[in-house]
């Protein structure tokens, strides 16, 4: 697999505070976010760690997200199962600045299964968000935590089905600047889907940030993220 350029192997400095376990539904994390500092987990060691194994980056390619420049990474069984738009992948965006904006892990060993209670996603999120993204655990506010259904298109014996993909969402908006975010836990109790900086149009009521981990909206819009 090529090697993360180099700037982008490192994520944003960041604050945490108070006790993922604590934080309530529709509350900020306590504590006093100025007494404990932490350097955020690596983009590279993120990467790593939620690929499924057996992937392979396939494409990338440069995007813009909100007017500003980040990059597209696309990786795919290296069996070439369901390797299609709406298929399997592994997807990342990564900004020009080295921040980790999200991924999404749409994995066939994914669906079914038993998902998490509520608690316990909320608290697989906040633990996933104190080593990827620290510096959003002082800002954030939980907004719900309910189940939430991805599209997953797969081929089997020769036909093709439209699955569903489902996971556990932990919607939050950053009190600091006003933008969303989320980490969508699926049932093997690791994070499916994360994204961060999510711009809400209020009328009429659409998201205005583009979706570049979602499949459905690069088919709508024309994109190819395969090599040419």
């Amino acid at each position: 697999m090529p090697r993360l350029r180099p700037a982008i192997a490192l994520a944003a400095l960041g604050l945490i505070a108070g006790s993922p376990a604590t934080i309530s539904l529709a509350d900020t994390p306590k504590g006093n976010p100025m007494t404990t500092t932490a350097l955020a987990q690596p983009v590279a060691d993120t990467i790593a760690t939620y690929m499924p194994a057996g992937y392979r980056e396939i494409a990338r390619r440069p995007v813009t997200v909100d007017k500003e420049g980040a990059e597209l990474v696309r990786y795919e069984r290296t069996d070439g199962r369901n390797a299609a738009l709406g298929g399997e992948h592994f997807s990342t965006v990564i900004a020009n600045n080295g921040r980790l904006k999200g991924f999404a892990r749409m994995d066939l060993d994914l669906v079914g299964g038993e998902l998490p209670s509520r608690e316990q996603a909320q608290a697989i999120a906040m633990s996933f968000l104190r080593e990827a993204a620290p510096d959003l655990l002082p800002v954030l506010k939980i907004s719900w935590v309910d189940p939430h259904d991805e599209p997953l298109r797969v081929i089997r014996n020769g036909h093709t089905e439209n699955l569903t993909l489902t996971g556990m969402k932990v919607k939050m908006r950053n009190t600091a600047d006003g933008l969303w975010m989320w980490v969508i836990v699926s049932a093997d109790r690791k994070v499916m889907v994360f994204e961060r900086d999510i711009h809400w149009i209020t009328f009429p009521g659409k998201r205005g940030t583009e979706k570049w981990l979602h499949d459905a909206w690069l088919a709508e819009k024309g994109h190819s993220v395969r090599p040419s």
